[in-house]
């Protein structure tokens, strides 16, 4: 690769802070999960169906670092650009161990709380000196809390009254009419 090249390259593909040289393939994958027991006519079907987290299979190749000047190898005497395969694949490695989600951009789309899930770097005679991998990237779905404080109920004049809203589980309803026998019987 020559310095004008490398000076005017113009990649829109990244993988957290890592910019593949090439780009395969990229499969994204969308799936709104739906339940299969029967849904009650007008009932809310959004009760009955929920997105998973998107996920993304980018097959990606990346250079061995090569020199700055295409006419002379300049690798010998530091002057080379990238890092090598190894560094690369070390790199991929590190941000699949760190577990801090990060930023991907496609071709397609620009996904945000991504992990790497699955790292897939395979090497023969083709590919000795550059890293081809393919990598499964999944979306963390992040949630947030809550933290309401309330009086403590000793604190309380009344704390039945005033407590905090606690589920005791499903009630049954006693019923009004009672039987003539059960009636009769609490009498003797």
């Amino acid at each position: 690769m020559d310095i004008l090249s490398t000076l005017f390259a113009q990649q829109s593909r990244k993988i957290g802070l890592i910019i593949p040289d090439v780009v395969i393939s990229e499969k994204h994958s969308d799936v709104l999960e739906i339940t299969e027991h029967p849904t009650e006519n007008g009932a809310p079907v959004a009760d009955h169906a929920y997105k998973r987290p998107a996920e993304l299979t980018m097959e990606v190749g990346f250079s061995g670092g090569g020199s700055l000047l295409d006419l002379l190898d300049a690798s010998s005497i530091g002057l080379s650009i990238g890092l090598s395969p190894r560094e690369t694949y070390q790199s991929l490695l590190d941000l699949q161990a760190s577990r801090v989600p990060f930023d991907v951009v496609t071709g397609k789309r620009i996904y945000s709380n991504m992990l790497i899930r699955v790292l897939d770097v395979t090497t023969d005679r083709a590919s000795e000196n550059v890293l081809m991998a393919s990598l499964t990237l999944r979306e963390v779905i992040i949630s947030q809390t809550q933290t309401i404080s309330v009086a403590n109920k000793s604190d309380m004049t009344d704390g039945v009254s005033t407590s905090p809203v606690q589920n005791t589980g499903t009630k049954s309803v006693k019923s009004a009419n009672e039987s003539m026998l059960s009636k009769l019987s609490s009498y003797f």
